[in-house]
This record gives C-alpha cells, sequence and structure tokens, in this order.
C-alpha cells in the first residue's frame, strides 16, 4: 500500500523577519514495514544554505537558513512512502508472541544485555515527558501485573485510555502537563501518547514517542477533502527479546498499514516537524496541512500548489 503525503507548515510573522534558523523533519523514515519511495522539499522564500543530516534517533533533519527578509515562512514536504502488510504482520506477531512477563522485562532493563542499549535511552525522563506521579503509575499498574505478558498489559492500557479519556481538540497544546492530562480525563492524541509514555517510563519500561500521519477515510460515498487529514502521534514499547511493538491509545488501534512513521525520539522535541528561531520584535501565527492519500487516488490542491 503506496500513500502520497503532502505536508504544508507556514509561519505568518506580526513583523518582518530579517533572517531565520529553522529545522525541519519533514522527511519520512525507511523502517521494517516501511519503505521511503521519494521526497521533496519546498522553501519560501528560499533558503539561503540547507544541510540534511541525521539526528542520534536515526530521522532526518533539514537546518534551513533563511537570509531574505520575510513576514511568512511556508515549507511544503511531499513524500511517497509504502507500508509493507506482511512486514508490518511480522513484527506485530512476533512482539505479540513473547512471553516476557512485566517483571521479566523491568529485571532485563535494569541489567546489561548488549541487544537491549538502543532502547535503554527510552527509560529516562526527558523535557516533555517527566515521571509520572503516583496517581498515574496506579493507573497504569491495573493492567501493568507482574506475572503478566507485557504486550498485553500495554494493549490493555491502551484500551483504557480509549475508554476513559475524551479526545477534545482544544483542550491541550505540546506543553500542556501530563498530570492536567490524567485529572481532566482528556486531550489530543499527543497528551495520550505522552501520558502512556510516561507511565511506562515510570515503571521501569522503555517508551518511545511515535510521530507521523495516520489516513482518514471520508464517510461512505462522500469524496476526501484535500487537506483534511493531521500528523499524528503515538507510542511503542521495547518488548525485549522481540522488538518495538506499537500502539495507538487514541484509536484503540495496533499501527498498521494506514499508520505512517515519520520518526521518533524521547518526546515531541525530538521529531516536531518545524521548528526555529528568527530575528524579529512580533509573534508568528502556525498553520499546518496534511495530505495523505492512496497512491492512485486523484485529487485537487489547492490553487498555487
Amino acid at each position: 500500500m503506496t500513500f502520497d503525503i503532502y505536508h504544508k507548515t507556514v509561519f505568518e510573522y506580526n513583523a518582518m523577519v530579517t533572517f531565520s534558523h529553522n529545522i525541519a523533519r519533514l522527511k519520512p523514515r525507511t523502517l521494517p514495514g516501511q519503505k521511503l519511495h521519494g521526497f521533496t522539499m519546498e522553501v519560501t522564500p528560499e533558503a539561503s544554505e540547507t544541510h540534511a543530516y541525521e539526528d542520534a534517533f536515526g530521522n532526518t533533519s533539514h537546518h534551513l537558513l533563511v537570509r531574505e527578509a520575510h513576514e511568512s515562512l511556508e515549507v511544503i514536504g511531499r513524500s511517497r512512502v509504502e507500508r509493507d502488510m506482511a512486514g508490518l504482520a511480522e513484527i506485530t506477531n512476533r512482539c505479540q508472541a513473547s512471553t516476557i512477563t512485566v517483571e521479566e522485562a523491568q529485571a532485563r532493563l535494569r541489567t546489561f544485555y548488549r541487544e537491549d542499549l538502543e532502547a535503554k535511552r527510552y527509560l529516562f525522563p526527558s523535557e516533555l515527558i517527566p515521571l509520572a506521579n503516583e496517581a498515574i503509575v496506579a493507573y497504569a499498574k491495573a493492567s501493568f501485573l507482574p506475572k503478566r505478558s507485557l504486550y498485553d498489559a500495554a494493549k490493555e492500557l491502551m484500551r483504557r485510555i480509549f475508554e476513559d479519556f475524551d479526545f477534545e481538540s482544544e483542550f491541550s497544546d505540546i506543553t500542556t502537563p501530563i498530570d492536567q492530562t490524567f485529572e481532566a480525563k482528556k486531550g489530543v492524541c499527543q497528551d495520550f501518547a505522552q501520558l502512556s509514555i510516561a507511565a511506562l517510563r515510570s515503571m521501569g519500561l522503555a517508551a518511545r514517542y511515535m510521530s507521523g500521519y495516520i489516513e482518514t477515510i471520508p464517510p461512505e460515498g462522500e469524496e476526501k477533502l484535500f487537506g483534511a487529514d493531521a500528523s499524528h502521534a503515538w507510542f511503542s514499547l521495547y518488548i525485549p527479546g522481540a522488538g518495538w511493538a506499537e500502539f495507538d491509545p487514541t484509536n484503540n488501534q495496533i499501527p498498521s498499514a494506514q499508520h505512517i512513521v515519520l520518526g521518533y525520539g524521547r518526546d515531541y522535541h525530538d521529531i516536531a516537524p518545524l521548528t526555529g528561531v528568527v530575528r524579529s520584535s512580533g509573534e508568528s501565527h502556525l498553520d499546518v496541512m496534511v495530505d495523505v492519500r492512496r497512491r492512485g487516488e486523484t485529487t485537487q490542491q489547492p490553487a498555487g500548489e
């Protein structure tokens, strides 16, 4: 299954910006179960200098230096990504078949196993995901019983968050504390991912923040509108001896072909699609448009694209 992805980010500034440094992370990864077939990026105004590099987590970042004075910055990424159903099923089946228990995984991650070294960087709190408070840990431990299969415990936690929390798009932003999300029992995909990760790390388990896209399906008989999609976030849990298992608590789904991975890290800051520093005296307004479309579907892009 092959998807064409369009991701446009626009910053509108209240005052003239004389120059800006930006980091764009819009190039999806090639991973087991996912292959990148093409990627292009457009920057307006045109960047004076660009430099692509791979960060510590294996994500591709583009440094963009814009020297031309500007009142807005537009960055468009276009990608073609293939999701391999057989490869995805192999990963999921391997993790699902693992018999390692919660307490066995915790004990193993406290000791030295060479194959676990990469995963251990995701054991620790990060800027946006501190260790969870006692109430959140107690909530998670209701699923993570010591003798229970680690995979089954995580799957149940995913389901419980889906059932116990309401999706409310205006409730939060990326800096909303996980304590606030837990108390209000509402939020958006990044909140549910960060809450899950905080609880898992607090129990001595390795979890990482997954950033990407999810294909949305229009109601039967209706045409899909261009730009109707959005960025998405979920989490993955390290199953020692099996690999990384992904869980989407927003939709109570094990991610499959419709989940396209942009990248991953400790939290949102490691994989934010566009961040930057500008020389200006004003504030800015952010606007994002995303379209995820199966290869072969017809669409009419906005004027000027």
